[in-house]
């Protein structure tokens, strides 16, 4: 493609997850986009995106604040919109882009509430261009290995589901020391980080959530780790001496990266990225259980743990006619060495993960021995290298066949079940999705 034909992409928010996109645009799919801008609250986070698309030997790009979104996609001619501000702000951004012509890229959750999932449906319809939602553990190989199994009818009608999601207590406290540590910000973990594990079961049983009941609570971080020894005293990390060889402490000083994008950006809007994980202000939950009900009349018992000594998930599957079980080890233990760093680069595929991991995929037929299915190996990198796959679709072109692409729709439902179970949590009751919102 002419250079000058290339689709030309803008983002909003400039933290640490734009990286992921902006490489992808700048780098790996130079050839089909082009990247004309940045929004963001905070000046200092942009100009260090611009300093290191500078030492790749990429132009800078205009920055804008974020408050200026509608003026910079008219500007800049802006064709699509890439999402990775703060989950409160995506509908409003969204919904702008689209209203000025634009389609639209976000991360997951594309929202964090119902009222604001129906202004995103309606500003599409109205519009007629498409929101698509980074849903980028559907590109894993070894999801796409199910998908492949329940779709082919491998263990018969689908019966029911048990789905457990392990965050370690490295990338589990992650979500307590930064802005996901308040409701109003994330949805909490069921809207955030359960959306993707919500996502991928709607899709492998091709079902929709009907009903939603859920328990949990604040059981290790926050004022729970004060009464088990484990609160230091200080409020953040930076500066405090009982910071000093606490593995639950994020040094940022000691990343480059996440210095430039959040310890020398402070002064702007004094937001904290190194947030003690047991100090008062948490509003969110680290122990959940999710009981689904779908449309398909398959149920799923789903477990979330934010403060495991492991970090992977088992999903078990039974059918009419035998059952699938996986099991997916990211990291079998959290080293010492690295239990200060950010486990989520090595998630994200920046750095090496210095524990070991592995899959098993296993089949379990009626009146037969079970058998292992064969599997590519293991990546160790983005998701599994389900990112470079993901922006390959969503950025570089590349056919889709499998469906993995993510709708507002999907997004919609995704977090429609993560939404009715925060619900669920107010009330103790079962919460049906339609009370919530109503997909036509």
């Amino acid at each position: 493609m002419p250079r000058d034909n290339r689709r030309r992409y803008a983002l909003v928010g400039a933290g640490a997850r734009a990286e992921m996109f902006v490489h992808a645009v700048t780098a790996d799919h130079a050839g089909t986009a082009e990247l004309v801008a940045l929004a963001d609250v905070n000046q200092s986070r942009m100009d260090a995106h611009n300093r290191w698309l500078k030492a790749a030997g990429h132009e800078p790009v205009p920055t804008y604040p974020a408050a200026e979104l509608s003026a910079m996609l008219a500007r800049e001619r802006v064709d699509e919109l890439i999402v990775t501000s703060v989950d409160r702000t995506h509908a409003g951004h969204i919904v702008t882009a689209l209203e000025a012509g634009c389609d639209v890229l976000t991360e997951k959750p594309m929202t964090v509430d119902a009222e604001s999932c129906r202004r995103i449906l309606d500003a599409q319809q109205r519009t007629g261009h498409r929101v698509s939602v980074a849903f980028n553990y559907r590109f894993n190989p070894v999801h796409e290995m199910v998908r492949t199994l329940l779709a082919g009818g491998e263990i018969g009608e689908i019966g029911s589901v048990h789905f457990e999601w392990l965050l370690d207590v490295r990338h589990g406290a992650d979500y307590f020391r930064r802005w996901h540590r308040e409701k109003a910000n994330s949805g909490g973990l069921l809207v955030h980080k359960s959306g993707h594990h919500f996502d991928l079961v709607n899709w492998w049983l091709g079902a929709a959530p009907t009903e939603v009941y859920a328990s949990g609570r604040l059981f290790f971080y926050g004022a729970a780790g004060k009464e088990r020894g484990y609160d230091r005293g200080y409020d953040r990390a930076h500066g405090s001496p009982g910071a000093q060889g606490d593995p639950f402490a994020i040094d940022l000083a000691a990343n480059p990266r996440l210095r430039e994008l959040y310890l020398d950006a402070e002064a702007e809007d004094g937001y904290h990225r190194d947030q003690n994980v047991f100090a008062p202000g948490i509003t969110i939950e680290d122990d959940l259980a999710v009981l689904v009900r779908y449309d398909t009349g398959a149920t799923m018992t789903y477990h979330l743990t934010a403060y495991a000594p492991w970090e992977g998930y088992r999903f078990m599957v039974n059918g009419s006619k035998g059952r699938l079980e996986l099991e997916v080890v990211e990291s079998d233990h959290v080293s010492p060495d690295a239990a200060h760093e950010l486990k989520g680069a090595a998630v994200h595929g920046t750095t090496a993960a210095p524990e070991r991991g592995g899959v098993t995929l296993t089949i379990r037929p009626y009146w037969a021995p079970p058998y292992a299915v064969e599997l590519q190996p293991h990546s160790r990198e983005g998701h599994g290298g389900a990112d470079h796959r993901m922006t390959a679709v969503l950025l570089g072109g590349q056919t889709d066949p499998m469906r993995r692409s993510a709708t507002a729709r999907d997004g919609a439902l995704a977090l429609l079940t993560g939404l009715a179970a925060n619900r669920s949590l107010q009330t103790a009751e079962p919460v049906r999705v339609s009370d919530l919102l109503t997909l036509t």
